[in-house]
């Protein structure tokens, strides 16, 4: 299927991933609604800080995707949905569960259902390789045991299996899209990397972590954005889930010290135990398979990790952007 000059919905446009998506295909040549989550200051998150040009190509639709009737008259006249709209923080998942069952869950039970209904060309919903747990195998690929070890990720198995469901009892046009620790500009100071760049700029010496012990397979959301659009463009991947991963590992310990060392080597890292996960709950090891992705697509990982925080750290570096980040708090 081609992208171009298709009419496309990007629920979560306001969010990390999606805003870089909502430009990646307007790259593409598709014309674009974003979906964004209505509040009464009228914020499009992250859209907000796109030029004036690049907004004025976007068709903006503020709603809840917890409702259905919105995400219905979203859909009406689109004929590709990419939805990455979603609760993601694993810690507030611990405190508010049924919030992660609402948004995740039934939010893409609406998408689904309205695309059966209005007869959508294609269906793109995001997963994420939380719903692997702690590896049993490396490197993990679509055929990996799914683990729920947090509410999040049982929220996410359901929203994954309610997808694949449609697909097979009425041949719904879908592909699961899960990318592994996606990182970059934008993202949530939940996130280990934007809570290491934001202390370190804030001029901590002192840089608090929870356990440093887990690996994580990171990428950078350019190369995300790009899966998902090879991704779109792949009939044969219809009817299945695909990887999105660098198929790599590394510590969050060696991880942060690699960061440390480009803002400031005379920081040192801290344990800090209130940001722990329950240990059962803990992701010890995601190191994720690309191979299906790759024999399906011509995607290939663009960027380094090293080129990817460079290009990261120079973006919190602006003032601008890292007023909006409150580094002296821990960010559920």
């Amino acid at each position: 299927m081609e992208i171009k000059n298709k009419k496309v919905l990007v629920t979560g446009a306001d969010g990390f991933i999606g805003s870089h998506l909502v430009q990646q295909l307007m790259a593409e040549g598709a014309q674009v609604k974003a979906f964004v989550y209505y509040n009464s200051f009228n914020s499009w998150g992250w859209l907000d800080t796109l030029s004036k040009e690049e907004l004025s190509n976007i068709e903006i639709f503020a709603g809840d995707i917890r409702d259905p009737n919105g995400v219905r008259t979203a859909m009406k006249g689109v004929d590709v949905v990419f939805h990455l709209a979603a609760l993601i923080a694993i810690p507030f998942s611990y405190h508010s569960p049924d919030s992660y069952i609402d948004t995740n869950v039934k939010g893409t039970l609406n998408i689904v259902q309205a695309a059966k209904d209005l007869g959508i060309e294609r269906v793109l919903v995001t997963s994420t390789s939380e719903v692997y747990g702690t590896a049993c195998y490396v490197p993990i690929d679509e055929k990996h045991d799914r683990q729920p070890q947090s509410p999040y990720s049982a929220s996410k198995i359901g929203a994954d299996c309610i997808a694949e469901s449609f697909y097979r009892s009425f041949d719904l046009p879908l592909t699961i899209v899960r990318p592994f620790n996606t990182y970059g500009p934008r993202q949530s100071a939940r996130a280990v990397i934007p809570t290491i760049i934001t202390q370190l700029l804030a001029g901590k010496t002192e840089i608090k972590l929870g356990d440093i012990t887990p690996t994580r397979d990171l990428l950078f959301v350019k190369d995300t954005v790009k899966g998902f659009v090879a991704i779109a463009k792949a009939d044969s991947l219809i009817g299945t889930d695909c990887n999105i991963a660098t198929q790599s590992e590394i510590t969050v310990g060696d991880l942060a010290q690699k960061i440390v060392n480009l803002i400031n080597p005379n920081a040192t890292i801290l344990h800090d135990s209130d940001r722990l996960r329950p240990a059962k709950s803990e992701v010890f090891r995601l190191f994720g398979s690309c191979e299906k992705l790759k024999q399906h697509t011509s995607w290939t990982a663009s960027y380094t990790l090293d080129q990817g925080l460079e290009e990261t750290i120079a973006w919190f570096r602006n003032d601008q952007h890292l007023k909006q980040y409150k580094a002296d708090i821990y960010n559920i």
